[in-house]
């Protein structure tokens, strides 16, 4: 669900952004810089083979000239003995039309089949761009929950310490309380106090990190709807596949088109010693005529190029293009090793976060449970200040691991989705 208020469009100055998980990754899908970029190569792709296409079509060209032989004669003599008879040459102008037409080439064919393979590069690329951008998106829109939700934990546990402060002062005026537990209270407070001033800090730069993905102007207030305990549910459900297909992973694809290349190059490098053959038809008018002219208006003919020796250039580029393809298969190879690698240790991850999660989630009630019978007894007096401030210590940092879990749950989760490439 997406939800847009405001009275300047989507790009207006001030406006209101409600929406879930899903309408984030949709904006950023739209709106993304980066994803906009990968939109542009593709379409330079496609330009690409269409120019690769077109190289080999009939090409039409046409050229006007003129020459001046600034009053030059030439000098005829018809028999010996006889004076030489002097023309005159003329100025003349010519308007040639050229059409010229492939019909045979090695590096042509290759050429066209090479494009065609990086235009399907590129489509993978923006497959791999919109992945990325989802996945960061997922984080940020997760790490704005997270945050928000440390930020009420600390700002309830002030409250509380706030109006237990403010009894235990009043008790400390009647001399009922020592005033080193109402010292020790205040440092408690002030120590709170700044804990949600780094917390606004940290909800503010997640937040803005989540403007910037989305490709949402700067002042643009965001609203978001999804619950942090519904993502966690989501994500200790998460389906994980019995087996982890290499060849299905974007990055493999992507180099597995670089090897297609690869192999193209080394045909394009042995096709240098093809022959290329064209064929033309040249049109000539007479703009200005010269007394003595055998040209044909008319032209038509057929041009060869035949390579016969390059002392080894031929034979060392394709020797280059031979090694480049033996480089991609190795790092094909590599690649494929390290994915495998990754998966098995991203599953690790993700089990390992999981466990963490739920026993912390159990310490999480025990801690509170602690935390409130201290509290009851303190203000029964029959602990100290100190044992009350260690107890609030013990119960944040209980909430702080259980929210860092949460995090580690969600993180990891969103990185094996993303390997599997199946971030919906």
């Amino acid at each position: 669900m997406l939800l847009l208020l405001g009275t300047s469009g989507f790009l207006g100055a001030q406006q209101t952004l409600t929406l879930d998980l899903a309408g984030a990754r949709k904006t950023a899908l739209e709106y993304n810089k980066t994803i906009a970029n990968a939109d542009l190569a593709t379409l330079k792709a496609a330009a690409a083979v269409r120019e690769a296409i077109a190289n080999g079509l009939p090409q039409l060209n046409a050229a006007v000239d003129y020459s001046n032989a600034l009053g030059a004669k030439i000098s005829i003599r018809f028999a010996e003995g006889m004076p030489p008879s002097e023309i005159d040459i003329k100025p003349q102008s010519n308007f040639n039309l050229n059409l010229t037409q492939l019909i045979f080439s090695g590096n042509y064919i290759v050429g066209v089949q090479t494009a065609k393979l990086y235009q399907s590069m590129a489509g993978i690329s923006k497959e791999k761009s919109e992945l990325d951008i989802i996945a960061q998106v997922t984080d940020a829109y997760q790490l704005v929950l997270i945050s928000e939700e440390l930020l009420r934990l600390l700002e309830q546990n002030q409250a509380n310490l706030e109006g237990l402060y403010e009894k235990t002062a009043a008790l400390e005026t009647f001399g009922i309380i020592e005033k080193t537990d109402v010292d020790q209270l205040s440092v408690q407070v002030n120590t709170l106090k700044n804990a949600v001033k780094s917390s606004e800090r940290q909800l503010e730069l997640a937040t803005n990190m989540l403007r910037l993905l989305l490709g949402v102007p700067v002042d643009t207030q965001l609203e978001l709807t999804d619950r942090l305990d519904q993502m966690l549910s989501e994500a200790e459900a998460l389906p994980l596949a019995e087996s982890f297909r290499v060849e299905d992973q974007v990055d493999f694809r992507l180099l597995n088109q670089q090897e297609l290349v690869s192999r193209k190059m080394i045909d394009m490098q042995r096709a240098n010693a093809l022959p290329t053959i064209s064929g033309y038809y040249r049109y000539t008018y007479k703009l200005l005529k010269p007394d003595f002219d055998m040209t044909p208006a008319n032209m038509v003919g057929l041009q060869m190029n035949i390579p016969i020796f390059s002392s080894g250039v031929r034979m060392a580029q394709v020797k280059q293009a031979r090694i480049d393809l033996e480089t991609t298969q190795n790092n094909k190879s590599l690649l494929s090793d390290q994915l495998k690698i990754q998966e098995k240790q991203l599953r690790f991850n993700y089990n390992s976060a999981l466990e963490t999660y739920l026993n912390q989630k159990n310490n999480v009630e025990v801690s509170r449970r602690v935390y409130a019978s201290l509290k009851l007894k303190y203000e029964q007096g029959i602990i100290s200040g100190l044992d009350l401030i260690t107890a609030d210590n013990n119960y944040l940092k209980a909430e702080t691991d259980y929210i860092s879990a949460m995090m580690q749950v969600l993180q990891s989760g969103v990185q094996l989705q993303k390997l599997y490439g199946k971030l919906d």
